[in-house]
């Protein structure tokens, strides 16, 4: 990893992610990074996380509609943060970079490194919730065999991805590739563009 990045490798971003999927506690708790690209990594990992409890609660089929409406809207809430916390990673990343200069033939990542780290913290999630499946007493063997190796393949795919990060900070450090902020643009969320917040006659 190059000098910028040194505190936000694959290895240290993975192990944030796991360390925060294993306790129950901790998308409840204060945060611990108040400023910086952590703040926003932990952000969106909490995000995440608070993202796959409601989106299991909002699946239930024994509570009233009511119910399910609060789930949905908090969904909507989470995700627009977590889009949010995405976009400020990659402005806290680059910012990192503004006495580097990027080669005229620096490769363009349509991806960006926020939305990779946000990839690693769903597949952090993914990794252990299909882990606690391997381990149910409950359930067939052939279910527990399938989800082992379900897990397989979600471990190469965060071990790919890591791989590709890791490779796009450093070459990013060197001049050799580089990345733009995106904006979401969640017009859904905007009640100025969703006609059917600003008032706009329904058809």
């Amino acid at each position: 990893m190059s000098a910028p990045f040194d505190d936000v490798g694959a290895a240290a971003v993975c192990a944030f992610h796991d360390a925060g999927v294993a306790d129950a506690a901790w998308s409840t708790a204060a945060p611990a990074h108040a400023d910086g690209a952590w703040r926003w990594i932990e952000s969106n990992h909490r995000c995440n996380t608070l993202l796959w409890d409601e989106e299991d609660l909002a699946r239930r089929r024994d509570v009233p509609d009511t119910a399910i409406a609060g789930n949905k809207r908090a969904i909507d809430g989470y995700n627009q943060r977590r889009n949010d916390a995405i976009e400020r990673i990659d402005e806290a990343l680059l910012a990192r970079l503004t006495a580097v200069a990027v080669q005229p033939d620096a490769w363009h990542n349509s991806e960006t490194a926020g939305a990779m780290v946000d990839r690693l913290s769903i597949l952090a999630l993914k990794r252990y919730h299909m882990g606690l499946q391997t381990r149910r007493a409950d359930a067939t063997a052939e279910h527990v065999a399938a989800c082992r190796d379900k897990l397989a393949r979600l471990t190469l795919q965060r071990d790919d991805l890591a791989r590709c990060y890791d490779i796009l900070l450093a070459r990013a450090a060197a001049g050799r590739a580089f990345w733009r902020v995106y904006r979401q643009f969640k017009m859904y969320n905007d009640p100025t563009l969703n006609p059917w917040l600003y008032g706009r006659d329904k058809q």
